[in-house]
């Protein structure tokens, strides 16, 4: 198969689980054929990608109801506003990373929330993973200890960054072209690979949602509990895949 044939098959995969209500209960995290956010345009429209687990997978961490209402409703309504936003636009598209990369403050607002939102939901879910309690792999840990003295310092931080993000946002572990690691926060559904918006620009790593939705029904107000849990469930194999 070459890589053109490889591209059509990935799209039509996610294309006929969207069209079946497909929720990712029967798929683990090995079996996912593609990264939403790489996800090429078919027909001129992006499809909401199913997640790497169940969505009770999460649990006591994180709740079904709170996964299910996130995923099939918040994230789906990012992916069908973010197709109504580039509908009859002349700009030829390739990916959703693309758009992410190329937005600028002159962007159309529903296009820079609809598209930011779609690709941040799509790397959060693949932050996080139904074995629970991982263990930081070791290029991961030696990036970490390098750049913050050592794993509970760089937690510290990460925390400290997601509790100071006020009202919603994100907060991400991300590296820079030297490979070396730095935590920010964003507001809204902006992300790091935002080069002409982000205050810091880099590649993300690791994220953590902290708008109110992804936690409230759980924890209330209480996002540092949240945020303590999510730890509990990051896919540190996946985090470092995405050191390179």
């Amino acid at each position: 198969m070459n890589k053109r044939q490889f591209i059509k098959s990935v799209g039509l995969f996610s294309a006929a689980t969207t069209l079946l209500g497909f929720k990712g209960a029967a798929n683990t995290e090995e079996e996912l054929a593609y990264t939403a956010m790489n996800q090429p345009l078919q027909s001129g429209k992006f499809t909401l990608p199913p997640l790497p687990y169940a969505y009770d997978a999460l649990e006591t961490y994180i709740d079904k109801q709170t996964m299910e209402i996130h995923h099939n409703k918040h994230h789906k309504a990012y992916v069908d506003n973010l197709n109504k936003a580039i509908e009859g636009s002349s700009d030829n598209w390739n990916s959703l990373e693309e758009i992410v990369q190329k937005l600028n403050k002159k962007s159309a607002p529903a296009l820079r929330n609809n598209a930011g939102g779609h690709w941040n939901h799509s790397f959060f879910w693949e932050s996080m993973s139904a074995v629970k309690m991982q263990t930081c792999r070791p290029k991961t840990l030696a990036a970490i200890n390098n750049a913050f003295g050592d794993f509970d310092k760089f937690k510290a931080a990460f925390t400290s960054a997601a509790l100071g993000r006020f009202g919603s946002g994100w907060a991400w572990l991300c590296k820079n072209k030297k490979g070396e690691l730095f935590i920010c926060s964003t507001p809204n559904q902006d992300n790091p690979l935002m080069k002409k918006l982000a205050e810091q620009t880099g590649t993300p790593v690791l994220g953590i949602d902290v708008w109110e939705h992804a936690y409230y029904l759980k924890y209330q107000n209480k996002r540092a509990d949240y945020i303590q849990a999510f730890f509990a469930v990051v896919n540190w194999q996946k985090v470092e895949e995405r050191m390179g």
